[in-house]
């Protein structure tokens, strides 16, 4: 059977009706999550009518107007994708996701939704790929952003769903904006520096919570590699991080009132690319309030990308962090 990995210990295959026992079984684990934004969990609640969920699917494959797929970390079925929508005529197709919480955080829909995308340009031709969500579905919204699409606009109050009417957002990318132009090597490099240069804006936008902004540790899973290591060198000796022991400690300190108004940005880079391995060295500033005192402070990183078959992605960082003024 075709199977992809996705890294993490996970595996992106297709969904077929004999696995529907499978299916329903993962549907009703992540019926919570997904039933306040979509019906689509409302479809399966039964053997039969998961049975006629996927034989829906597998009918549209056939007659090559849509297709599901599942995503399978070590051997359990927690989430999936799915081109609801594929018109091979007018080069449009709309994809979609959904996920258990034994799917999440690790960014395996992400780059599950990447490789489908992936597929829909380079392997058939197709103009432009689309993404609706409901406007709340703030999941599903990242999703979105992180795989470079535009919001194209809302249509208000578009469908009813729960005695509720919903709004929908529009948003897309278009094969242009995915792909370089065949043969121009020049091209395939800005397009590489404008993913680094993008993965090092998600990273360091992962801990900003000014002006009531949440952080979203969840993404630095999406831009690492699953053995990826974090370094602070920073005192007497370094200290080593897994992804765990990195976010985790963070998470709590920029949510519990310890680090407010938080924020880092980068204030020069330089980026060498060879072949499939990237190093950046990059210069930071950063701003916040820690237990009540402003602080402002600067530093250095060095950062290692490897191209992998689901895109670039971080394999280290290492940081020396200068005194920050005030803390």
């Amino acid at each position: 059977m075709f199977s992809l990995p996705l890294g993490d210990r996970a595996l992106l295959r297709p969904l077929e009706p004999w696995q529907a026992t499978e299916f329903l079984a993962h549907i009703d684990r992540a019926r919570p999550g997904v039933d306040p934004w979509i019906p689509w969990a409302t479809f399966s609640t039964d053997l039969a009518s998961a049975t006629a969920t996927l034989q829906r699917y597998a009918d549209r494959q056939a007659e090559d107007t849509g297709r599901i797929y599942g995503i399978w970390s070590d051997g359990t079925l927690v989430g999936g994708v799915m081109f609801t929508r594929f018109d091979s005529a007018a080069g449009v197709c709309e994809i979609g996701c959904w996920s258990e919480p034994a799917g999440e955080g690790r960014g395996l829909v992400t780059r599950a939704c990447r490789a489908l995308i992936d597929w829909a340009f380079r392997e058939r031709g197709m103009s432009r790929v689309e993404w609706w969500v409901a406007s709340g579905n703030t999941r599903s919204i990242a999703v979105a952003r992180r795989l470079g699409m535009s919001r194209e606009g809302v249509l208000r109050r578009r469908y009813p769903y729960r005695d509720v009417r919903h709004d929908s957002e529009v948003w897309s990318v278009l094969a242009q904006e995915w792909l370089p132009p065949a043969g121009d090597d020049s091209a395939s490099e800005s397009a590489d520096r404008a993913e680094l240069d993008r993965l090092m804006g998600v990273f360091v936008g992962a801990f900003t919570n000014t002006d009531g902004r949440r952080p979203d540790l969840d993404v630095i899973r999406e831009v690492f590699l699953p053995e990826g290591r974090i370094i602070a060198n920073v005192g007497a000796r370094p200290v080593i991080y897994d992804l765990d022991a990195f976010i985790e400690p963070r998470r709590k300190m920029l949510s519990d009132g310890t680090l407010t108004e938080f924020s880092e940005w980068e204030v020069a880079a330089r980026t060498e690319i060879r072949g499939s391995v990237a190093h950046r060295f990059s210069e930071y500033r950063k701003s916040g309030c820690h237990h009540g005192t402003w602080f402002e402070g600067s530093g250095h990183k060095t950062t290692q990308f490897l191209r992998t078959p689901a895109g670039w992605r971080m394999a280290s960082l290492a940081w020396d962090d200068a005194p920050a003024d005030g803390g």
